[in-house]
């Protein structure tokens, strides 16, 4: 069922809940007072046939009487009039047949009065009535009404009545009561006409209203509901009230505009997310190849420091030999100046192994204090798209807010890089990265947990040492580098693994503050 006919049936309901007691009682005060009619009706005529017949009976006419008796019964409507004594005699009715006969005190024309010990003399007109059934089945209301002894009944010459005696006799009077039932059954119809009609009318009424104020400006809004569902963000629903459902329009307008916002943004995105990505790639590749340059150039500046080692202790004594040679007065000049050629060759030599010395030293840091959450955030940043990432999931354990901790922090960006880079080549299947960060006293603590493969027991003490790797394709440097420049902040590196059960490096540095100085820059 739709929503209006739901609300129809349930007002209907309700309507008819609330008429149907009121029909009822109106049926029954109507039924109360046609009856009430039909007493009073029967009790006219017995009073009209007894203040009619009053001469007659004083002139003890009887044939008179009754024949106005028997006119009055020839009434429409009238079942039979009858009159009977005090003692029960019917002496006269409409109903020859019960001439002479006696009733008991019991019958029902006598019952209102003699049902007490003593008889009433006064008794109301509805107690006095009473409705049964004719031969043929139709309801009849009969009604007693007492003759009272007059003082005239008293005196009069043709007959003697005591003067105690209060009652003479009694006419029974009874009238159909088919009229009254075909009024009240017409009434009845009417009522449920006028009671359906009023229902009709109320449904027909309410089924404009709610088409009108309710129906209407849903179907409205379900409209472009579809639409919406459809990303058609275009259009918008009418406001034409100020009640609920102008609410929900508007409400639903605000809607689709923030919906319509939201999608042009992740057009505009998805647009400039390809350039966005290719940018990100190249940004990575550089990185990448900026990483593998540095661990070349440290693999490099090994090999350069100890080749310029080698070969700076022969030059040296070359150019001494050359130079207290070329001191001596008594050489041939063509010696003497091959002898300033060896000096000054040599000493170029010199410049440049001592150029190839200092290329070998590491740069000292420059110390600034850096909050170590963020350094490691942005080494996520740098190399956490890589794809032996993608399976690693990464849980950050850090102390907010971290005191400040004095350092480079490019050069301690770059060891969290590579040990980053080392615990994710470490779970080539994937697994838990976790992140911790605590600050104890005058040090701070970074740990670099993984769930990897672990490294055996007799590789530990070499882990950092140069050129030492288990990778097939590792230098060997990574750790290395890391290892020295840590140490040259004043801190150190500490590792605990179990194979099979993963790596953990916690690096420990000195607070921004504390009076600790980094140490000085060493050779690799």
């Amino acid at each position: 069922m739709s929503l209006i006919a739901k609300f129809i049936f349930a007002v209907s309901l309700l309507l008819l809940a609330v008429m149907a007691p009121f029909a009822y009682l109106n049926l029954e005060a109507t039924r109360e007072i046609l009856h009430e009619a039909a007493v009073s009706e029967a009790d006219n005529i017995s009073e009209t046939i007894i203040k009619t017949t009053y001469y007659q009976m004083l002139e003890n006419d009887r044939k008179r009487v009754y024949q106005m008796i028997q006119e009055a019964g020839t009434q429409h409507g009238i079942e039979h009039i009858r009159m009977i004594t005090k003692d029960g005699q019917i002496i006269f009715s409409t109903n020859r047949a019960e001439i002479g006969a006696n009733l008991d005190k019991t019958a029902a024309a006598c019952d209102m009065c003699h049902a007490g010990a003593l008889p009433l003399t006064e008794v109301s007109s509805m107690s006095r009535s009473r409705v049964f059934r004719n031969a043929v089945g139709e309801e009849v209301l009969g009604i007693t009404k007492a003759i009272y002894n007059q003082p005239s009944c008293a005196t009069a010459a043709c007959h003697f009545h005591p003067p105690d005696q209060d009652i003479l006799g009694v006419l029974d009077t009874a009238v159909s009561l088919q009229r009254f039932r075909v009024q009240t059954l017409k009434y009845t119809h009417r009522l449920m006409a006028l009671t359906l009609a009023m229902l009709l009318a109320a449904g027909v009424s309410l089924t404009l209203l709610v088409r009108i104020l309710v129906t209407r400006p849903i179907r409205e809004i379900l409209r472009h509901t579809r639409k919406v569902g459809e990303l058609n963000l275009g259009e918008q629903v009418a406001v034409t009230t100020d009640d609920e459902i102008g609410h929900l329009a508007q409400s639903f307008n605000a809607m689709t505009v923030n919906l319509k916002t939201a999608r042009d943004e992740l057009q505009t995105w998805g647009r400039t997310l390809e350039t966005k990505v290719e940018q990100r790639t190249e940004e990575l590749q550089r990185m990448q190849a900026q990483l593998i340059r540095s661990e070349k150039l440290a693999s490099l500046g090994e090999i350069v420091a100890g080749i310029a080692h080698e070969l700076n202790n022969p030059l040296t004594g070359v150019l001494v030999l050359a130079s207290l040679m070329e001191k001596e007065g008594n050489l041939d000049p063509e010696v003497q100046e091959d002898l300033g050629t060896i000096v000054h060759e040599t000493k170029r030599c010199a410049r440049i192994v001592k150029g190839l010395l200092d290329f070998s030293r590491e740069t000292a840091p420059q110390m600034v204090p850096a909050d170590l959450n963020h350094v490691m955030e942005q080494s996520l940043a740098l190399i956490g798209t890589q794809s032996i990432f993608h399976d690693v999931r990464i849980v950050r354990d850090y102390q907010e807010p971290l005191p400040p901790a004095m350092v480079d922090p490019h050069q301690i960006e770059q060891v969290f890089i590579n040990m980053l880079l080392n615990a994710a080549q470490a779970m080539p299947g994937g697994g838990t990265l976790t992140l911790t960060t605590r600050a104890a006293g005058p040090q701070l603590t970074v740990a670099i947990a993984d769930t990897g493969t672990g490294i055996p027991a007799e590789h530990q003490r070499r882990i950092f040492d140069p050129f030492f790797t288990t990778k097939e394709r590792g230098t060997g440097l990574g750790l290395a580098v890391s290892y020295g420049i840590v140490e040259n902040h004043g801190g150190k590196i500490e590792l605990e693994s179990e194979p099979g059960k993963g790596t953990t490096f916690t690096v420990r540095l000195p607070v921004s503050g504390d009076g600790k100085q980094p140490q000085g820059a060493a050779a690799a």
